[in-house]
Order: C-alpha cells, then sequence, then structure tokens
C-alpha cells in the first residue's frame, strides 16, 4: 500500500507525510514545478503545469488499495475505477456511493460560475478540527488495509 497526494494547492501534505511515517508506508507527494515541497521522507514527483498532469500522472501510477488524497473529484473517479481509496482534505472518504452526487455538483458549480460570472464559494480559514478529522479518516484507512501486526 502507497499513499498518493495530489499535492497542488492541498493543506494537509506536512500531516498525510508524518502520519505515512508513523506506519512506514511509503508515500507519494505529485506537483506541479510552481510549489516548493521538500520532505526528507516522502518521494515529491514534479510534474510540469499542464491542466490534470498531476491527475493522470497519479491515475496511471496507483495499484489497488493505495491511498489518494485530493480534492478533485474526476482525479478520484478515476482513482475509485482503479480500485483505489479516495479521500480529500477534511476526511470525507470518496466512494462509488458519493462520487455520481459530487461529479455533479461540481459540474452545477462551474455552470453557475460560467452564467453568472462570479465564484460563490467563500473559503474559510482552515480549522484544527478539519485537520482531526483528516487525520482520523486516514489512521482509519490504513488500520483497515494495512493491518498492525
Amino acid at each position: 500500500m502507497k499513499i498518493f497526494v495530489d499535492a497542488d494547492g492541498c493543506p494537509v501534505v506536512k500531516l498525510a507525510i508524518k502520519i505515512a511515517k508513523e506506519y512506514k508506508l511509503n508515500i507519494i507527494v505529485v506537483k506541479n514545478y510552481c510549489h516548493e515541497i521538500t520532505d526528507d521522507y516522502a518521494e515529491i514527483v514534479t510534474v510540469d503545469r499542464s491542466k490534470d498532469r498531476a491527475d493522470f500522472y497519479i491515475a496511471n501510477q496507483i495499484e489497488k488499495n493505495d491511498i489518494i488524497i485530493t480534492q478533485d473529484y474526476g482525479l478520484a473517479a478515476m482513482v475509485l475505477a482503479r480500485e483505489g481509496i479516495c479521500m480529500n482534505q477534511n476526511g470525507l472518504i470518496l466512494s462509488s456511493n458519493n462520487i455520481d452526487y459530487l461529479l455533479s455538483r461540481r459540474h452545477l458549480n462551474q455552470e453557475l460560475r460560467r452564467k453568472y460570472k462570479k465564484n460563490f464559494s467563500k473559503f474559510k480559514k482552515r480549522s484544527k478540527k478539519l485537520d482531526q478529522a483528516f487525520i482520523k479518516q486516514l489512521r482509519f484507512l490504513i488500520e483497515s488495509f494495512y493491518p498492525i501486526s
């Protein structure tokens, strides 16, 4: 089992690396060259800035039961098709039960932004509560699919 992080714009890269290190799991952080991420434990993969380049890299590298951390529902759909395990930066597990709804909502929001030329989301500062939810879910996934002996 490996952990992949779609790192462009991801607020939990350091948390994911810390947890992977605790469990002695390989972690691959995929970013474009505009982001500066360094770590002695994680494998850092830098891709060019082309649209979806990091997504396609991850989708082509994953194996069954690898964990992917992403906020991109398109990538999540590709990962689920390859039997990967997906979660977002807030600890939401993305599955076949919710991905269609999330993709539909993304499409609707794109249409609204295009129609009204306005962004309707207001990003709030990330809270410790969200970090704790992420940590709890990542540990749950690791322990469910990678039993500790």
